[in-house]
């Protein structure tokens, strides 16, 4: 039996069912006839019968639940499209408290869309002193059946929302039952419309009660953080654009460019190499244009410990920056994970209180410092990473957006940049002082009825080591002494300034004449093939004859000396001779002087004579008048003078190192 795809069968099928049963009956009434076949045709004709009309209703049934099912479809629809536009800000959660939808309204609140919330807690959402309370309010109109009224401080993009909130569980059918949640702006503390008016402004009485709550100071007035970007305002539907918000994106970009500015100026205003104060001054700078906290962790070793944290300024605030900087970071804190990934982390809102470890009292240190949005970005440039900087937003401060990352990372690169070259200095100074300290006595022997002083100044620019060099050494029948120069300076002229130095000394044990000291000090430095660099050197032999102290010079290019004799007068001695290193056959110049008591001979290097002033005059035209006045003073008290008259005659502004050496005659030694 033929039957269509529709629920009614075609007339053609009933007419042929008609003929095929009028047929069986005029068979059945044939004489004669086997009614056994007949009656098993007339069974399959029954059977065909039953079949139509059991597929005619499941047809029925298959379009009465289609109708069904689409209506059901379509008031869905409708009653999603209610939801999203209604005009209260509307919450749909899980019993859980997990956010299963949000309106358009509730996202304007929290700033955030409807995707980005579905999932989360609503908790996350809520200011942190309150998150608590809400929890257990939600979990108890979820137990009992019944509608809740609160009012609580939510977290939205640009700072705090003061909302009172109304719980209702609602079941749905064929569907676990759901908690619905209507919020109603500026509630909080009976503060109305004026209240709505301070959250306008990012602060208000929820921002007041966060502080409180938490022990944490109100934060100070200020401008606006580079934060809050473009976007609808608050409050208003979909359709509605702000028609401030490109203003605000081009504030906002403007401050985050001043800051960078900022940041930039205080890393090349750090004269002193003070890399911890550096990082502080950074801390406090960040703390007061771009968050609320600022946590700088550096490596130390194989560990990261806490270097700097700034918050708002005020005594309580101080207080808190204590603890902060009381711990190190935990593993497993925010933090630290940034460090071990090398990876920016960025929570626009946390719910999670053991993000920053606990402070030294075991609270977490979130909580303490009131944050409720977190930037945490690595110090690294492209060779290594040094540490981390993490920011903290206060509710009231608003949260960090994806610009706020970008501009983070830029400073965190610039941070590292500066700790490399600072300690690329340092390393260079401390090398440059101790490779300096080996070039020079740490301290000038008691030679008998002598005072002797010396002092050395490194050129104020550049951090390499000098080629200036003195010398105080015992020799056969008295006492030696040399000063001398290297031309250049860094490692090869300070290993050339040794050589010549400790050459000097040695040979001067067994040589007293200082001339033949420098000619075979010439033959050392020749041989070693000095690339080119060669050494002014003057050598003395000091021998007392009588009451009167005989020193005789032997000069290799180099200046001076100066004799200051105790009535005042001051005559300089020549230099002649060539530098040592150049020739093999070089011949030093001799000289001899007598020395009476009072009397005092100064040696200095060229260091101090080629000292120029800001309009390029030369110390040399005064060294003499300054010697005069310094007559019949100590051997320190000339020494200490000629150093700060050439300090000042340069501005601080030297640019060649200098030594000065001063023997002072006394009393000739007893001869017992």
């Amino acid at each position: 039996m033929a039957q269509s795809g529709g629920i009614e069968p075609p007339e053609s099928d009933l007419a042929d069912l008609t003929a095929r049963r009028d047929a069986l009956r005029q068979a059945a009434g044939l004489p004669g006839t086997d009614l056994r076949p007949v009656l098993e045709a007339a069974f399959a004709e029954l059977d065909g019968a039953i079949d139509a009309l059991t597929t005619q209703r499941a047809h029925t049934a298959a379009r009465k639940a289609e109708s069904s099912s689409e209506a059901m479809r379509a008031e869905r629809r409708m009653l999603r499209a209610v939801f999203a536009d209604a005009p209260v800000p509307l919450f749909l959660l899980e019993r859980d408290g997990t956010v299963r939808r949000v309106n358009r309204r509730a996202s304007d609140i929290i700033g955030s869309l409807p995707a980005y919330a579905a999932g989360k807690p609503f908790t996350i959402f809520v200011d942190l002193p309150a998150r608590a309370a809400v929890q257990t309010q939600l979990v108890a109109a979820a137990r009992t059946r019944k509608p809740r009224r609160l009012d609580c401080v939510l977290l939205g993009a640009d700072g705090t929302v003061p909302v009172s909130l109304s719980v209702e569980p609602v079941s749905l059918p064929d569907d676990a039952d759901v908690l619905v949640v209507a919020a109603s702006r500026g509630a909080v503390g009976g503060a109305g419309d004026g209240s709505a008016q301070a959250v306008a402004a990012g602060t208000g009485a929820g921002a007041a009660r966060s502080d409180a709550a938490t022990g944490t100071a109100a934060p100070r007035p200020r401008a606006p953080k580079p934060g809050p970007g473009p976007g609808r305002a608050r409050g208003a539907g979909p359709e509605r654009q702000d028609p401030g918000a490109a203003a605000r994106a081009v504030r906002s970009m403007a401050q985050r460019m001043d800051l960078l500015t900022s940041v930039t100026r205080l890393l090349l205003d750090n004269s002193t190499f003070s890399e911890s104060l550096t990082l502080q001054r950074c801390a406090r700078l960040l703390a007061a244009e771009f968050a609320s906290w600022a946590i700088v962790d550096v490596v130390r070793g194989t560990r990261l410990r806490r270097q700097a944290a700034a918050g708002p300024r005020g005594e309580e605030t101080e207080s808190l920056a204590r603890a902060a900087r009381g711990v190190d970071p935990e593993p497993g804190s925010v933090p630290w994970q940034v460090h071990e990934t090398g990876k920016s982390l960025l929570q626009a809102r946390t719910d999670d209180t053991s993000l920053l470890g606990a402070g030294p009292d075991g609270v977490p240190l979130l909580m303490k410092l009131g944050a409720a949005s977190i930037l945490s970005v690595p110090i690294a440039d492209a060779e290594r990473g040094y540490g981390v900087v993490t920011l903290c937003r206060r509710a009231s401060e608003g949260q960090f957006r994806i610009a706020d990352l970008g501009l983070a990372e830029e400073l965190g690169t610039q941070l590292a940049v500066a700790i490399r070259v600072d300690r690329l200095f340092r390393r260079r100074s401390e090398v440059a002082e101790a490779l300096q300290a080996s070039l020079l006595p740490r301290s000038l022997p008691d030679v008998p009825g002598v005072e002797l002083a010396a002092a050395y100044m490194g050129a104020s620019e550049g951090l390499d080591v000098g080629g200036d060099f003195y010398d105080v050494y015992p020799v056969p029948g008295g006492w030696g002494l040399a000063i001398g120069d290297v031309c250049g300076k860094g490692q090869e002229a300070a290993a050339v300034t040794a050589a010549a130095r400790h050459a000097i000394r040695v040979l001067a044990r067994s040589e007293p004449d200082p001339v033949e000291v420098l000619v075979k000090t010439n033959e050392i430095i020749v041989a070693e093939e000095a690339g080119g660099r060669f050494v002014t050197a003057k050598t003395a032999h000091l021998a007392w004859q009588g009451n009167t102290l005989h020193v005789s010079l032997g000069t290799a290019g180099h200046p001076g000396p100066a004799v200051v004799r105790s009535d005042g007068r001051v005559e300089m001695l020549g230099s002649g001779g060539l530098p040592l290193g150049l020739f093999p056959d070089a011949q030093p110049a001799s000289e001899a002087v007598d020395l009476a008591r009072g009397d005092l001979l100064f040696f200095y290097t060229d260091g101090l004579t080629e000292t120029r002033s800001p309009d390029s005059r030369y110390f040399e035209e005064r060294l003499t008048d300054e010697l005069v006045t310094l007559a019949g003073r100590s051997a320190a008290e000339v020494v200490a003078g000629i150093q700060a008259r050439a300090e000042a005659f340069s501005a601080g502004e030297s640019r060649d190192d200098l030594t000065v050496l001063a023997l002072r005659v006394t009393d000739p030694p007893d001869e017992g």
